[in-house]
C-alpha cells in the first residue's frame, strides 16, 4: 500500500492552506455579467434545465423556490471560464494545466473546527436528499440527478484516493443511483468490494472549483487528491468525513458521505441524458446510502449540464475536451518529435475529434501521430494533423485546410476494429456489433519539405504586404540592384501609394526591357 502524503496543519511549520481562494461563490462573485447570469427572483426547479439549455453563460440561480439554498449551473461550461479559473488563456489552458500536472500536489489536513465545509453538519434523519435543489435535468430522465457531484473512495490495494465524477440519481431522501457501468477505477474498487461481501465507503463534493472538476476527469496513475491538489498549484486543504475516514476538500460547498452497499449492481438506474448528446437507458448499478450532509453556512450548491443539443456549452464536454487534450499530448510526446498544439472540439463531447498542430520533421510523423492519437484513448473516433500555421481553435482554418491540404484516396488513414465507446449511437447496426469501432486520420499537411528548402508560391499562404527592403535612390536603382517584387520597389522608394510604381514601369519599359521571374519578380534584362 502507497499511502497518500498528508501534512496536518497543527504540525510546527506547516502552513495553513487558503480556505476560500478555490471556493466556488468566491470564483462566480469573480465573474462579469458576459460569463455568469445571476438570477435574483424565485425560479421553481422544473424550469432550471429549460434556463441553462444553450445558455453561453453559467446561471447563478439565488433563490430557486421551495428551499433557501441558492444554485449554480454551468459553470465549467466554457473553455473561457475554465481558463479564467486557471488564471490563463483559452489557447494556454492545455499548456498551464500541463505545467501544474508536473509538480506534485500538497495535502494538508486541517481540524473539523477549521474545516468551512464542516460548519454545518447533519446526520441521521436531518440528511435529506430532497432538501437539496436537485432538479430533472431531461424530459426522459428517471428521476432528478445530482449532476456536479465529484467522488472520493480509497483503493484500498495503493491507499491512493480515487476521484471521479459521477451522477447521482435520487432515489429517496437517503438513497440515490450511482452510475459504475462503464471501465473506470471506482468500478473495479466496488465490484471487488462487493465480492467481499463489504459496504465501500465514499464520499462527494458538490459545490466545487472549476479547477476540482478538470482534477476529477484525470486518469493518471497516482492518487488523484494529489492530482486535484497539484492543479490548483498551492496545497489543498482537506479534512476528515464525519461518518467515515475519507479526507475530502475542506473548502467545498458540501459534503455527501456514505457508502456503497455489499449487493453492487443490482438497481436499476436511468435514463439519463448523457455526455454525448443521446439518452443512455436503463442500467443496473449500485446504491448510494447517504449517512451525512456537511456544508457550509452559506453554501451554493451546483448542477452542471450534460448532453443536449449545445454540446459545446455543457459543463462535461468542456471538461472531457480538456481531459482528452491531456491525454493525448502525453502519447504524442513519445511518438512524435514536435507537437505544438492539442484542441478537441467539445461539440464532439469533449473526444471524438482531435486536432493536432504537428512540426514535421521526418516523412510519416502525421500518420504516427494519427495512430499515437488512436491509441491513447478509446474514445477518440477522428483525428485532423495540420501544419503549425494552422489555427486549430479556429473553425475556418480548420475547414480551409481540409478543403485544400487533403486528398481521400492519398491522405485518409482508416483503421477498424478498435475498442468503441458504447453509447456511440453510429454502432448500431454494424455488421461487426457495437463491441468495436472504426477511426479516421486525416492528414491535412502540406508535403515535407526538405531542408531549407522554401514551399512553392503556390503553396504560401498571402499575407497584407510588408513593404520590406532595402531603400534606394530610384526605382531604377533598386532594380539595377536585382529583381524585386512589387512590393519592394514600393519599399526602395518609401512610397505610400504604388501607383507610381506602376507608372514608372510603363514609362521605363520604353527604353529598357524588363522582365518577370516565376515568382513575379521584376528585374532588367
Amino acid at each position: 500500500m502507497r499511502p497518500k502524503t498528508v501534512i496536518p496543519s497543527t504540525v510546527q511549520g506547516a502552513a495553513a492552506p487558503d480556505l476560500e481562494q478555490f471556493r466556488l461563490r468566491r470564483f462566480l462573485d469573480a465573474l462579469d455579467e458576459s460569463e455568469l447570469e445571476r438570477r435574483e427572483a424565485p425560479v421553481d426547479l422544473a424550469d432550471v434545465a429549460a434556463i441553462m439549455e444553450g445558455n453561453p453563460r453559467a446561471v447563478w440561480f439565488k433563490r430557486p423556490a421551495g428551499g433557501e439554498i441558492s444554485l449554480a449551473g454551468s459553470v465549467a461550461a466554457s473553455r473561457t471560464r475554465l481558463a479564467k479559473a486557471f488564471d490563463t488563456t483559452p489557447q494556454q489552458l492545455l499548456s498551464t494545466v500541463r505545467e501544474r500536472l508536473a509538480v506534485k500536489g500538497k495535502l494538508i489536513e486541517v481540524t473539523r473546527e477549521e474545516a468551512p465545509v464542516q460548519q454545518v453538519v447533519l446526520t441521521g434523519d436531518a440528511c435529506d436528499f430532497t432538501a437539496l435543489p436537485v432538479h430533472l435535468q431531461h424530459d426522459l430522465d428517471g428521476a432528478p440527478y445530482i449532476s456536479a457531484s465529484i467522488d472520493f473512495a480509497v483503493d484500498p490495494e495503493t491507499g491512493w484516493t480515487n476521484v471521479g465524477i459521477r451522477r447521482l440519481m435520487l432515489r429517496g431522501r437517503r438513497t440515490a443511483g450511482i452510475d459504475l457501468v462503464a471501465p473506470s477505477d471506482l468500478r473495479v474498487i466496488s465490484i471487488a468490494h462487493s465480492k467481499r461481501g463489504e459496504r465501500l465507503p465514499i464520499a462527494f463534493a458538490v459545490g466545487t472549483h472549476p479547477v476540482d472538476h478538470v482534477g476529477a476527469t484525470m486518469r493518471i496513475p497516482a492518487d488523484e487528491l494529489e492530482l486535484v491538489a497539484a492543479l490548483r498549484g498551492t496545497p489543498m486543504g482537506v479534512v476528515k468525513c464525519v461518518t467515515n475516514d475519507l479526507l475530502v476538500p475542506a473548502d467545498a460547498e458540501f459534503i455527501l458521505e456514505g457508502y456503497l452497499d455489499e449487493r453492487g449492481h443490482v438497481e436499476p438506474e436511468g435514463p439519463y441524458g448523457e455526455f454525448l448528446g443521446y439518452y443512455g437507458g436503463v442500467k443496473t448499478n449500485p446504491v448510494f446510502h447517504l449517512t451525512a450532509i456537511t456544508h457550509r453556512r452559506d453554501a451554493v450548491f451546483q448542477t452542471c449540464t450534460i448532453g443536449g443539443r449545445s454540446m459545446a456549452r455543457t459543463d462535461t464536454a468542456q471538461l472531457a475536451a480538456l481531459r482528452t487534450e491531456v491525454t493525448v499530448w502525453r502519447a504524442l510526446e513519445t511518438a512524435v518529435r514536435e507537437v505544438k498544439a492539442v484542441y478537441c472540439s467539445a461539440a464532439t463531447g469533449g473526444m471524438f475529434n482531435v486536432r493536432v498542430a504537428l512540426q514535421q520533421r521526418v516523412p510519416g510523423e502525421a500518420r504516427n501521430a494519427i495512430a499515437a492519437v488512436f491509441a491513447s484513448l478509446a474514445n477518440v473516433k477522428h483525428v485532423f494533423i495540420v501544419d503549425p500555421d494552422i489555427d486549430i481553435f479556429s473553425e475556418e482554418q480548420m475547414d480551409w485546410a481540409l478543403a485544400t491540404r487533403f486528398q481521400a484516396d492519398r491522405d485518409l488513414v482508416v483503421q477498424n476494429g478498435l475498442r468503441a465507446m458504447p453509447l456511440d449511437p453510429s454502432l448500431h447496426g454494424l455488421a461487426h456489433g457495437a463491441a468495436s469501432t472504426a477511426k479516421a486520420g486525416f492528414d491535412l499537411t502540406l508535403p515535407l519539405l526538405a531542408p531549407g528548402a522554401q514551399r512553392p508560391l503556390e503553396h504560401r499562404v498571402p499575407t497584407p504586404p510588408r513593404y520590406e527592403g532595402a531603400r534606394f535612390a530610384s526605382l531604377e536603382a533598386a532594380l539595377a540592384d536585382g529583381p524585386k517584387r512589387f512590393a519592394e520597389l514600393m519599399a526602395a522608394t518609401g512610397t505610400r501609394d504604388g501607383r507610381d510604381v506602376v507608372r514608372w514601369l510603363e514609362d521605363i519599359a520604353a527604353t529598357r526591357a524588363i522582365a518577370r521571374d516565376d515568382e513575379g519578380r521584376y528585374a532588367f534584362c
